[in-house]
């Protein structure tokens, strides 16, 4: 089943279950992905649904920093509520640990040796973590290692 059927189905079960908090967050998802579409003229793939949900997630990590820090805890909380049912959807994260031992591995492929090779080590390392990884920690890890 795809990411999009899935999504239709967990948004017709939240309509069935009266869910609105759920069916408010997928329906927003939906809105994004249907957004990318008109403007690509094709429908997306599932790759590119992931991408969507990555930067939905991102967004609302975001701004849940924002909101911790200006002590607003109501809208935190709901922020937090959505990033728990977008994580769903994504697939399993791997732990800092996993994702050092991709990175050492992919500086040792790429032969990389200092700082200027970063770009040629993220170019190759992107893609087998993509998904499953935050852009942050992999290119604080990169640049520990470098």
């Amino acid at each position: 089943m795809s990411l999009s059927e899935r999504l239709n189905d967990d948004m017709k079960q939240a309509m069935k279950s009266q869910d609105k908090f759920t069916l408010s967050v997928i329906r927003m998802v939906k809105a994004s992905i249907k957004n990318i579409e008109i403007d690509q003229r094709r429908t997306i793939d599932d790759n590119e649904v992931l991408d969507v949900l990555n930067r939905e997630v991102k967004q609302r990590k975001d701004s849940l920093q924002e909101f911790k820090n200006a002590g607003r805890d109501d809208l935190a909380d709901s922020l937090h509520a959505e990033i728990d049912i977008l994580m769903k959807y994504l697939p399993q994260q791997l732990t800092e640990e996993e994702v050092s031992a991709i990175v050492k591995q992919t500086i040792q492929e790429v032969g990389a040796s200092s700082k200027a090779d970063m770009g040629k080590v993220m170019s190759a390392l992107m893609p087998k973590v993509k998904g499953r990884a935050d852009g942050k920690l992999v290119n604080q890890l990169v640049q520990q290692n470098l």
